[in-house]
């Protein structure tokens, strides 16, 4: 397809926005409406087919003046397209390019989006992919939500994501006051600082930002949120900003006249409807004909603040918490006192120095005079001014050399030879013996008493998914085979704190209950992380609460070796990071042995 190709007889294609992940999206006109539309195209034979078909048969029961609604999908020559309602205007990737919102102004475009989303949620219809590319201020400045349900599928995301839509709200607020993405669902926007795991709050990114949205952002993206939905975060965000609506009449003024509203005096930015409200007074016009007490327009009243500034102030940022920077802080921007200080008072004077020292008190010894060639003892060496003979050295001649002191020398070197020859050749074994396999923690590889335990089994383990994982492969690990493997799903982000899922592995039943003194792991694919877990006696049905005895990375054979020997019949080799193969996270194990 390219740029004038009519697809289904009614959609002509104008521009090419995205070429990426197999998938196109378009810029069209609806012939038949004369009115533009977004067009997203895949192949009709892509994996993601039935996802998209059903995300937009999702999407289109919902009904949000906020939702860029999907009008139009089907399949045609090949190909199967979904066409949404086309948005003019800025996403906030974009607005926070250079610099971050205002707290009011972030506050206003987050709670429009979590009401948005509560609609969703509320006809059962989750998102998916909530992230600043897909949150748009159009023309008008409304807040618009660009490919719902449909954006999730077409990253090969499941539908029903409704929790991560209530993180990622937090990461929209985040963004926007800080400029930093830090929700779950992967964006552009550079990520937020870590710290101990978890990003750092928003005050401690940036200066000035209040304290109630500083609450709102931790409690979403922190360990336990007071969230329970989009539509208390919302309720929370709208108590904060007042009344809505004085927002977005003030965002449809800034983009309609391009300045920014001024701040009224006595406001503070814990009033948003203070701050950003127009004041607005009656002022009659005069008709043609002659004037009318009935004829009056609503103007903008001029206040001080209204007339462009000639001092440069400084802001002053006041904390409701603490009493005395209460007392201290006022709202507004300080100017200069229009009182002049009183000038510093003049230096001291410098005492004046004499050129040359006074005389010493009578009683005590005056500075000698200048010598005169009179006094030819005064100088060392008299007022010749020739230096005195220095006397001459007396020449020695060399010692003899002491018997046998060189004969001692090179069997000194002979024997340092065969001393440091053997210590370097056993160093280079060491290094070279280091250097040939990836160990776990522990202090190496199996004793040479310990065997391979025969007749292991295993199963995939995904207690944070479905469980499945290929199962039905899991036995390749346990095969006695290195050329047959077992293989995760593909994932679009890494495992960990930061990804979808903390983990994935395998359980091993060893039969019966042994002493484990190291288990070798066998991964393809690329650098991989492992923990190994103790489950005991019963098949575990998740990680927490067990005892995590080794664990270790590399990409070839990983050798778990525990601290000390311990004895159950289940373990559990848990995959905490994966290499990246074919643009997925996908990891693989070969084979495992465990010694015992």
């Amino acid at each position: 397809m390219r740029p004038g190709d009519v697809l289904a007889s009614r959609y002509r294609l104008t521009v090419l926005l995205h070429d990426r992940n197999g998938g196109r999206f378009w810029r069209a006109h609806d012939l038949v409406l004369a009115r533009d539309v977004a067009l997203h195209l895949i192949p009709e034979d892509d994996p993601r087919g039935p996802l998209l078909e059903e995300a937009a048969r999702r999407s289109a029961t919902v009904q949000d003046p906020r939702l860029l609604r999907v009008l139009d999908s089907a399949s045609v020559d090949g190909l199967h397209y979904v066409v949404n309602e086309w948005g003019e205007g800025t996403s906030l990737n974009h607005l926070i390019a250079e610099e971050p919102l205002s707290p009011v102004r972030a506050a206003w475009l987050v709670s429009e989006v979590a009401g948005m989303i509560a609609a969703g949620h509320a006809a059962g219809v989750a998102h998916g992919r909530l992230v600043p590319e897909n949150v748009l201020i159009d023309t008008t400045g409304a807040v618009k939500i660009i490919g719902f349900a449909v954006d999730a599928a077409l990253h090969g995301l499941p539908p029903g994501r409704a929790s991560a839509d209530i993180t990622d709200l937090g990461g929209l607020l985040y963004a926007a006051l800080t400029g930093r993405w830090s929700g779950v669902s992967e964006s552009g926007v550079p990520s937020a600082p870590i710290e101990h795991g978890r990003p750092l709050r928003p005050r401690q990114v940036r200066a000035g930002v209040p304290r109630v949205l500083d609450g709102i952002c931790d409690s979403l993206l922190g360990a336990g949120t007071r969230f329970t939905s989009a539509a208390e975060v919302a309720e929370a965000l709208t108590d904060y900003i007042g009344d809505p609506a004085t927002v977005a009449a003030a965002e449809a003024d800034r983009l309609r006249t391009g300045t920014t509203p001024v701040r009224r005096p006595g406001t503070d930015d814990t009033d948003a409807t203070g701050a950003l409200a127009a004041v607005t007074a009656p002022v009659p016009v005069p008709p043609m004909d002659g004037p009318s007490p009935d004829d009056t327009v609503l103007t903008p009243a001029v206040t001080e603040d209204d007339v462009e500034r000639t001092q440069i102030g400084a802001p002053v940022f006041g904390d409701a918490d603490d009493p005395e920077a209460a007392a201290l802080a006022d709202p507004d921007w300080h100017t200069p006192s229009e009182v002049a200080p009183a000038p510093p008072p003049p230096f001291e004077e410098v005492p004046e120095r004499p050129l040359f020292a006074p005389d010493p008190p009578e009683g005590r010894l005056r500075r000698l005079p200048p010598p005169t060639s009179a006094d030819a003892g005064f100088w060392p060496f008299g007022n010749t001014g020739e230096l005195p003979a220095i006397p001459a050295v007396e020449e020695k001649e060399p010692a003899e050399p002491v018997p046998g002191r060189s004969w001692l020398r090179g069997a000194l070197v002979l024997l340092a030879i065969l001393v440091l020859l053997p210590m370097a050749y056993v160093i280079a074994g060491l290094v070279r013996h280091d250097g040939d396999t990836s160990t776990g923690s522990g202090s190496g590889g199996p004793s040479a008493s310990a065997k391979p335990l025969p007749g292991v089994r295993a199963t995939a383990f995904d207690p944070l998914g479905d469980n499945d994982e290929h199962n039905s492969d899991a036995a390749l690990a346990v095969d006695g085979k290195a050329t047959t493997a077992w293989t995760t799903s593909g994932y679009d982000q890494d495992l960990g704190p930061a990804g979808l899922k903390a983990g994935v592995g395998l359980v091993l039943d060893l039969g019966a209950s042994h002493t484990v003194t190291s288990v070798d792991v066998t991964v393809q694919g690329g650098a991989t992380s492992l923990q190994l877990f103790a489950a005991g006696g019963t098949s575990p049905g998740t990680v927490d609460g067990l005892d995590a005895v080794a664990s270790g990375s590399g990409s070839s054979t990983i050798t778990l070796t525990p601290t000390k020997a311990f004895s159950s019949r289940f373990l559990v080799v848990w995959m905490t990071s994966l290499p990246q193969v074919s643009g997925q996270f996908r990891g693989a194990i070969a084979e495992v042995e465990v010694h015992a």
